[in-house]
C-alpha cells in the first residue's frame, strides 16, 4: 500500500475551510484544468453514505470511477474510497485542524495500483508525479478562494444567477460562487435540473418559481467567437447569442420585484480592435471592425436594466489563459510535441488574464458598489504573442518556437484571423486597480506554471 499525503495551511478558520469542501460545487473547483474529468451522477454531498461516479479521461479513453462517501465528522475531517475505479484500492481522507491565523488541510491518500508490484514498477512513478501535480493544485484553489472571498465579509450569501453556465467561463463561476457560501442558480435552455432555472433567450423569459429573491445576475452566454471561419451564419449566430439575447435578458431583469443589485455582463477587449502598441484603458475609444462594433453594441443591449436603476458592470475580458480551452488549450498540444506556435511576426500586443483573476474580477464587480460601467479583465502586465510562446516553451521545457506566417492564419480563419488572431491590444486593468482589486498573477509565468500545473522542484511537466 502506497501513502501520499500533504498538508497546507489556510487563511480561514477549519470550520469555514470543512464548509468550503461541503458546499456544491467543490468537486467540480477543485479538478485541474489540466484534467478531463466529467460527473456522471452523485447522491449528495459529503456526509456517509453518498457515492459519486465520474469519467477520467485518459486521452480519448474514459475510466469510470465510484467513490463512496465513508466518513463524516461535521466540521473536522471526511473521508471516501474507491468502490470501483482504476485502482486496485484507494481511500482519500481529508483532514482540518486548528491553527494560528487559520487551519491546516491535510489531504491522506492510501492506494494500490493493479497488478502488484508489477502495477507499481510500470505506473507507480507516473502516479506520484500526478498526484502531486493535482493536490498542489487543488490545495492552492482551496487557500485562493477562500483568501479572495475573505475579502468582500459584506457580501455573503446571495443569490446569483448565472447565464452560460455551461461554458468555459460560467462553468468555472458557478461553483467558485457556491463554494464561497453563494446560491449560484445556472439560467439553461433546456428543461432545468435541481438547483437550475429556465431561461428562454429568444424572449428573455425566465422560470424562478420557488427560488429566492435575486440578488445579481452575472452574464456570460454567448456564441464561441473563436471557434473558426466567421461564415455569415456564424456571424448571425454570434451577434443574436450577445446583442439580441443581451437586450431581452436586462428587459427581463428590470421587470423583476425586487431587482436585482447588480448585472455583471461579459464583454471582450476586442472592442479597442487593431491599435498597435497603444495603451488602452476603459477610457480609450472602440477600435474599427466587426468585433468592435459587437462589443460596442452587446454593452449598449444592457441600457434597459441601467435605466431601472440597476448597476451594470461590463467585464471586457482578455484572453484566457486555461488549458480547458481557448488560446492556451490549442498551444499546449503542440508545445508538449515539442512546438510552441508563434501568430504572425509575433510582436502584437497579447492582452492574457489567469482564469483565477476573471473569476477574483467577477466577485470584486459583484460585491463592490463603486465598480460599473466598463471593466478591463486583462493582467496587469501584457506581453507579445512571441513573448507567451517563448514562455510557453520555457515551461514545457523544450520545444522549438515556429512562426505561423499572417497569410496562412488569413487563409485558414479569413476575416477572424485579422481582428483576432493578428490584432494587437495593449490593454490596461485600471478601473480594477483603481478600486483596489489585487491580481492573483500579475505576470505570465506563475500563470501558465499553475494552470498547466507544471512545477520543475516538484516534478511537473507538459
Amino acid at each position: 500500500m502506497e501513502l501520499f499525503v500533504r498538508k497546507t495551511r489556510l487563511p480561514a478558520p477549519k470550520k469555514e475551510a470543512f464548509a468550503w469542501h461541503a458546499r456544491p460545487g467543490a468537486f467540480l473547483r477543485l479538478t485541474p484544468p489540466w484534467e478531463r474529468v466529467r460527473v456522471v451522477s452523485s447522491t449528495g454531498g459529503i456526509e456517509a453514505g453518498n457515492t459519486v461516479v465520474f469519467k477520467v479521461y485518459q486521452g480519448p479513453l474514459p475510466v469510470t470511477w465510484t467513490a463512496l462517501h465513508t466518513d463524516f465528522v461535521e466540521g473536522e475531517w471526511f473521508a471516501d474510497r474507491q468502490t470501483s475505479g482504476p485502482f486496485a484500492q484507494w481511500r482519500h481522507t481529508h483532514r482540518f485542524t486548528d491553527a494560528p491565523d487559520g487551519s491546516v488541510l491535510e489531504d491522506r491518500i492510501e492506494y494500490e495500483l493493479p497488478l502488484g508490484p508489477v502495477g507499481a514498477l510500470a505506473a507507480g512513478r507516473m502516479v506520484r508525479e500526478k498526484l502531486v501535480r493535482m493536490f498542489a493544485y487543488r490545495h492552492r484553489v482551496t487557500a485562493q478562494d477562500l483568501a479572495l472571498h475573505a475579502r468582500y465579509p459584506g457580501f455573503s450569501n446571495r443569490h446569483i444567477l448565472v447565464t452560460g453556465a455551461g461554458g468555459l467561463l460560467g462553468g468555472m463561476l458557478v461553483p467558485f460562487l457556491s463554494t464561497g457560501g453563494h446560491r449560484a442558480t445556472p439560467l439553461v435552455r433546456r428543461a432545468p435540473g435541481p438547483g437550475e432555472a429556465r431561461w428562454n433567450p429568444g424572449t428573455g423569459e425566465i422560470g424562478l418559481n420557488g427560488l429566492p429573491p435575486v440578488d445579481a445576475v452575472a452574464h456570460l452566454a454567448g456564441e464561441n467567437i473563436g471557434g473558426g471561419r466567421w461564415t455569415l451564419a456564424k456571424k448571425k449566430r454570434i451577434v443574436e447569442s450577445r446583442i439580441a439575447a443581451t437586450r431581452r435578458l436586462a428587459e427581463t431583469v428590470a421587470r423583476m420585484s425586487p431587482r436585482p443589485e447588480c448585472l455583471v455582463c461579459a464583454s471582450a477587449i476586442g472592442l479597442y480592435g487593431n491599435r498597435g502598441d497603444t495603451l488602452l484603458t476603459e477610457d480609450s475609444a472602440p477600435g474599427e471592425g466587426f468585433i468592435p462594433w459587437l462589443c460596442r453594441e452587446w454593452e449598449a443591449a444592457s441600457e434597459p436594466a441601467r435605466n431601472a436603476g440597476i448597476r451594470v458592470v461590463h467585464l471586457r475580458i482578455g484572453v484566457v489563459l486555461t488549458p480547458a480551452g481557448g488560446a492556451l488549450q490549442k498551444l499546449a498540444g503542440p508545445a508538449r510535441a515539442g512546438l510552441c506556435v508563434v501568430l504572425g511576426a509575433g510582436s502584437q500586443a497579447f492582452s492574457w488574464v489567469a482564469p483565477d483573476d476573471v473569476l477574483g474580477a467577477a466577485l470584486h464587480a459583484l460585491a463592490r458598489n463603486d465598480v460599473r460601467g466598463p471593466v478591463n479583465v486583462v493582467a496587469p502586465c501584457p506581453v507579445t504573442n512571441r513573448t507567451l510562446a517563448e514562455t510557453l516553451r520555457g515551461v514545457a521545457g523544450r520545444g522549438l518556437v515556429a512562426e505561423v506566417p499572417p497569410s496562412l492564419l488569413r487563409a485558414a480563419f479569413g476575416e477572424m484571423a485579422e481582428e483576432v488572431l493578428l490584432a494587437s491590444a495593449r490593454v490596461a486593468p485600471r478601473a480594477l486597480l483603481d478600486t483596489g482589486y489585487e491580481f492573483l498573477y500579475p505576470t505570465l509565468l506563475p500563470a501558465l506554471q499553475d494552470n498547466l500545473g507544471v512545477w520543475r522542484e516538484e516534478g511537473g511537466g507538459l
